[in-house]
């Protein structure tokens, strides 16, 4: 593919991007390509300067020990530093793709022994590894909490988010990269977020519109393969031109969410029912309780004297609502549901209810997740 029909099928893929309807989204937007990710690294420190915030544990301790004799300085044995002013803590940051050695990332540390605060600490250079036990970057710098604690002499004590955990932009080194796989090959393959098949074909449809048809095919719900160039400038013009074409995603499947702890209920736009007629009533019982006074009448005369007592009185009253019967009618659509539920009242744990029965008498045909 050489550069001039680069340069029009790039002219052909913008002038579609504008054409393209408002609801479309971009292939970037939709899918993700094969091999091109980020990695986990994950590291262990020191943290040094608190303000006598530091860890009280045996192994911080070990630590520096560890630390100080690679320094040439050796304690002598049996003898525990006890130092107020350092802690231990793990370090974790993910690799970009493409990230070559010299460049920084930033990275996120978090006290693992009893440490008050990391405020105000510095973190030694510590290795960050990969899943392969390869280091492949070095960290170090000055951290930036977020959070403070505070105490009295007294014993009182004021905490404002976390200060056990600290951050350090560009506080780590990458030393070695990981091959990534972009390169190789004569295909690309874009991985969807969400897998559907409807989705897949009219993104294959869009790209073989556009490169001609053959280029795309899909694998499965969630995967495309595209045939690219092999050379890796004219691959890295190709894919970004694949990313900024617009393709109209499929509707989600019918779902229904509902957060038990919260009463949240979210319903999308899919959601039908079948014909069925429901009932929703409320039922409240009112229990009052009235305290009453028992005065004795005046003593005669060689008798004796009578007690003023209280006594309870309750009040029970039991009202049901005049919520009468609704009945929806075939495939109604969301805004049908949420106007005849409004209608009778009903409040978030109501309308639960009502789905879970919905869903039991095979009226509803929507998925319904609790979570």
């Amino acid at each position: 593919m050489d550069k001039v029909m680069i340069k029009v099928l790039l002219l052909i893929c913008l002038l579609l991007a504008n054409m393209s309807a408002s609801y479309a989204e971009r292939v970037k937007d939709l899918a993700d390509i094969k091999g091109v990710r980020s990695n986990q690294l994950v590291g262990y420190g020191l943290v040094v300067g608190l303000n006598k915030s530091g860890d009280k544990t045996k192994f911080t301790g070990q630590s520096l020990r560890a630390m100080l004799a690679r320094l040439g300085i050796n304690f002598p044995a049996g003898v525990d530093p006890k130092a107020k002013n350092i802690a231990a803590v793990a370090i974790h940051a993910e690799l970009p793709a493409f990230i070559k050695p010299g460049q920084k990332i930033d990275v996120t540390v978090s006290s693992i022994g009893d440490a008050k605060s990391l405020r105000g600490g510095s973190l030694l250079l510590s290795p960050l590894k990969g899943a392969d036990g390869q280091v492949y970057a070095m960290a170090q710098g000055n951290l930036v909490v977020g959070g403070l604690s505070a105490s009295g002499q007294d014993g009182s004590r004021i905490t404002v988010n976390n200060p056990a955990v600290g951050r350090i932009a560009n506080g780590a080194t990458v030393e070695r990269s990981v091959p990534s796989p972009f390169s190789s090959g004569k295909e690309v393959v874009f991985n969807l977020h969400n897998a559907d098949f409807t989705t897949a074909n009219r993104m294959v449809q869009a790209i073989n519109r556009l490169l001609g048809e053959g280029t795309a095919k899909a694998v499965d719900a969630a995967s495309v393969r595209v045939s690219a160039p092999l050379d890796i400038g004219q691959r890295v013009t190709f894919v970004s031109m694949l990313e900024n074409i617009m393709v109209n995603p499929d509707d989600a499947p019918a779902r229904i969410i509902i957060n038990s702890r919260t009463g949240t209920v979210v319903i999308n736009n899919m959601v039908r029912v079948q014909p069925v007629a429901v009932s929703h009533g409320s039922l409240t019982v009112t229990v009052s309780e009235n305290l009453q006074v028992s005065q004795p009448n005046a003593p005669v005369i060689g008798g004796a004297a009578g007690n003023t007592v209280v006594t309870p009185q309750s009040d029970i009253e039991v009202t049901e609502g005049d919520n009468r019967m609704f009945v929806f009618n075939p495939g109604v659509s969301l805004d049908e549901i949420v106007r005849a539920v409004n209608n009778v009242g009903a409040a978030p744990s109501d309308l639960v209810a009502i789905l879970e029965a919905l869903k039991a008498a095979g009226a509803l045909r929507a998925e319904l997740i609790i979570i």
